[in-house]
């Protein structure tokens, strides 16, 4: 997106935060700016599309952050589900703390250099660690592991628990069976 996109996108998103004194989700607000015009239309299930939409939003709202703060103007406080523009408060150092959220998005190179399957990657990752944490912990379990653990660790405790019970060295078919299904679900 050229310059004047960008300080268009960003002068529009002021705008409607200066006019929700409630704030907007991240989800409200991206389809305020794409009804004005100032983001184009997505095709629902365009993953990399959403991507660009909301790097772009979270790149202007930092920005705007960054402005307002400096100006005494507001404060805006930054998440998906809640971004609101407050008055300004003296004696608040939020900005003055390190936020890496607020790095990456400004740094436009990671807008440029991000592309379908890296946005593919990034949903899966997500969506293991949103679903996974109580599996991961129940199949580490099944191996007598828990947290924190390599795979190198893991992979050596299954191929011990393999040895142990496998029905040819007199174990238990069920039980290994287990085992592998743990390890089959700590691999993906």
């Amino acid at each position: 997106m050229a310059a004047p996109q960008l300080e268009a996108l960003q002068a529009a998103t002021a705008r409607i935060l200066e006019a929700e004194a409630a704030g907007l989700s991240e989800y409200a607000l991206l389809t305020r700016l794409r009804e004005d015009g100032h983001l184009p239309p997505m095709a629902p299930g365009d993953n990399l599309a959403l991507f660009r939409s909301h790097f772009l939003l979270f790149h202007v709202l930092y920005r705007l952050r960054d402005a307002w703060w400096q100006a005494r103007r507001h404060d805006l406080r930054i998440s998906p589900l809640h971004i609101v523009c407050e008055p300004w408060r003296p004696g608040q150092d939020a900005l003055a703390e390190a936020d890496p959220l607020r790095d990456y998005y400004l740094d436009l190179t990671h807008l440029d250099g991000t592309g379908e399957a890296e946005v593919e990657r990034l949903l899966a990752d997500f969506w293991q660690r949103f679903t996974g944490a109580d599996e991961r912990a129940a199949a580490l379990a099944v191996l007598g592991l828990t947290e924190p653990v390599d795979a190198a660790t893991i992979k050596a405790r299954y191929r011990e628990l393999v040895m142990r019970h496998h029905p040819d060295r007199g174990g238990d078919t069920a039980c290994l069976q287990e085992i592998n299904e743990a390890m089959a679900w700590l691999e993906r």
